[in-house]
């Protein structure tokens, strides 16, 4: 099937908002959403749901009985999900497939009955149901009351691009004409943070500016996260929530906000748990794919994954060094805004991809110097990886 396969809606919930509006609206200053909560005693910077997100979860966990037990990565996807399919006109006949992801799952809950574990030595009657992978998929299906495929997996911070990886081939298959794709990430919990806290990977605190005055990178003590700071001394990453989600359909339809021009991905050789190369190969290769017979000096604007991490982030910058040797296209993340959030990470990366052709500006990283910005963006490619080098590079078109 040579036909196109395009998006047609993307919802969201995360640090920045709930609204394309609103959440737009905090892409264009450069506040971080940042925030500091105390977990264990020590005070951690994290990307946390505002007040009235909260307030919407809360208001869905009480919307049903069968909701109250369910942990905040499905009601966060239950949300997104909602108004995805609201925005895209779709109805319960489509029967469009699902595949929402998550890298860590019920954080909350595994928690929870854990404890409750090791105090009682016996186990909830839900613990099992509601800590399932397959748990976010499978509640969105039954909400949304669609009787096509439902999928779920993790594979750690590139989960969400996997899942429109996914939703892509299922729909040049044949099988579906829509799916629905995305990530879901609720990992704001004790042992979560300090699970990675143990890697040293965490942001301790912001790094201290730079003595150089020559230097590209202004860092400042007002981004705890320094993504794409390639003059940082320490690993910054900081651990954010939300989902987001996206709908894919064949074709054009009128109401299409970009197309899927290219999609490629790779997995890198492990050397380490969390390892990848110097040189990201497996970004060399993803990106590499998705460019196809495109000349790579057409496209805009590349959104990072870079975590925050020394090495992660110079990993990726040498990769696309390597691709786009004749001309870097322009680059930005949004981690220094509203931190990692793991499974979702990459449609969050792809919401801020077609806001930024929807409004044609480019949104930079305040720390950082840019020697130009693109006055047009046509084409935006997205990068994402998880741990042990599984990377997604998806390259999308605006529609003229």
């Amino acid at each position: 099937m040579n036909s196109p396969i395009s998006i047609t809606a993307i919802a969201s919930i995360s640090p920045l908002g709930l609204t394309q509006e609103e959440i737009w609206e905090q892409y264009l200053n450069d506040d971080t959403a940042l925030i500091k909560l105390n977990f264990d005693g020590t005070d951690t910077w994290v990307g946390a749901l505002g007040d009235e997100a909260k307030e919407q979860i809360l208001a869905l966990k009480e919307s049903d009985s069968k909701y109250k037990n369910l942990d905040d990565s499905v009601l966060f996807a239950l949300f997104a999900s909602r108004e995805a399919m609201k925005t895209a006109g779709w109805s319960k006949e489509a029967n469009f497939g699902v595949n929402i992801g998550s890298s860590r799952g019920a954080t909350a809950l595994f928690e929870k009955y854990y404890e409750e574990y090791l105090k009682n030595k016996t186990s909830s009657t839900l613990a099992s149901p509601t800590t399932t992978l397959g748990n976010i998929s499978s509640w969105i299906a039954h909400d949304l009351q669609t009787q096509g495929p439902e999928i779920s997996h993790s594979i750690t911070c590139s989960t969400a691009l996997h899942a429109l990886l996914n939703g892509y081939a299922w729909i040049k298959s044949g099988m579906v004409n829509k799916f629905m794709v995305g990530g879901s990430e609720a990992p704001l919990t004790p042992f979560t943070i300090a699970q990675i806290r143990a890697l040293k990977i965490y942001a301790r605190d912001a790094t201290s500016p730079p003595q150089n005055e020559d230097t590209l990178i202004n860092a400042s003590p007002s981004y705890p996260c320094q993504a794409f700071n390639l003059e940082k001394t320490q690993n910054t990453m900081v651990l954010g929530e939300g989902a987001s989600v996206v709908c894919l359909e064949q074709g054009v339809p009128e109401n299409a906000l970009a197309i899927i021009e290219g999609i490629g991905y790779a997995t890198e050789v492990l050397e380490h748990n969390i390892s990848i190369s110097t040189d990201a190969v497996c970004f060399q290769r993803s990106m590499k794919m998705a460019l196809g017979e495109l000349n790579p000096d057409e496209v805009d604007v590349i959104v990072l994954h870079a975590p925050g991490t020394i090495k992660g982030d110079s990993s990726e910058i040498k990769a696309i060094e390597k691709i786009f040797c004749n001309k870097v296209p322009f680059l930005t993340t949004n981690k220094w805004k509203i931190g990692h959030t793991f499974g979702a990470s990459g449609m969050l990366s792809l919401e801020l991809a077609l806001l930024m052709m929807q409004h044609q500006k480019a949104i930079k990283v305040p720390y950082v110097t840019y020697d130009s910005v693109p006055e047009k963006i046509s084409r935006v490619l997205v990068n994402a990886v998880g741990f042990g080098g599984n990377a997604v590079s998806i390259l999308l078109k605006r529609v003229e």
